[in-house]
């Protein structure tokens, strides 16, 4: 089933099958240029810049149309994290940072845990832990600060309006 989206030609459109689990993507003419089944679960409907998918082995992934890993995204409430503020949370080596909505990292992984930005800022930390709660689980940190989206850290004086 391809969707009912408008989308320029050098798109590519996710597609199932319904008696199968998996996806894959055809261009705009139809063609199969990622083929069925290839991913557990394909994310994202139209695929201009890059598409995030379940890839065994790796979790969830974006990948550019040469099907190469960009950067790992981190996972929140089941599936990719939500964009916010153009921005949305990737993972590398157990650290986190941000892409950006055409799938450029904007700031490295670097932070141990990372909010979601808002009014401009996330909060973040170096030296957090996960504690579980029930299902889901919360950061604590000792240390934690606000950055820009250019990813510099604000100053103390911005840092207590926000708090």
């Amino acid at each position: 089933m391809l969707c009912a989206c408008k989308a320029k030609p050098d798109y590519y459109l996710r597609f199932a099958d319904s008696a199968e689990s998996g996806c894959g993507y055809v261009n705009i003419r139809g063609d199969t240029v990622i083929p069925l089944n290839k991913y557990p679960f394909c994310y994202t409907d139209t695929f201009a810049n890059y598409a995030i998918v379940d890839k065994p082995g790796a979790g969830l992934v974006a990948i550019n149309k040469a099907e190469q890993i960009l950067f790992n995204v981190h996972i929140f409430d089941n599936g990719p994290d939500y964009p916010a503020e153009g921005l949305f949370r990737i993972v590398k080596n157990g650290k986190m940072g941000y892409a950006d909505l055409q799938g450029n990292v904007v700031i490295k992984p670097q932070f141990g845990c990372a909010f979601p930005f808002e009014n401009g800022v996330a909060k973040v930390g170096y030296d957090c832990r996960a504690i579980p709660d029930g299902e889901h689980y919360f950061w604590v940190s000792k240390n934690w600060f606000h950055i820009n989206k250019a990813g510099v850290r604000v100053d103390a004086k911005e840092e207590r309006k926000l708090q």
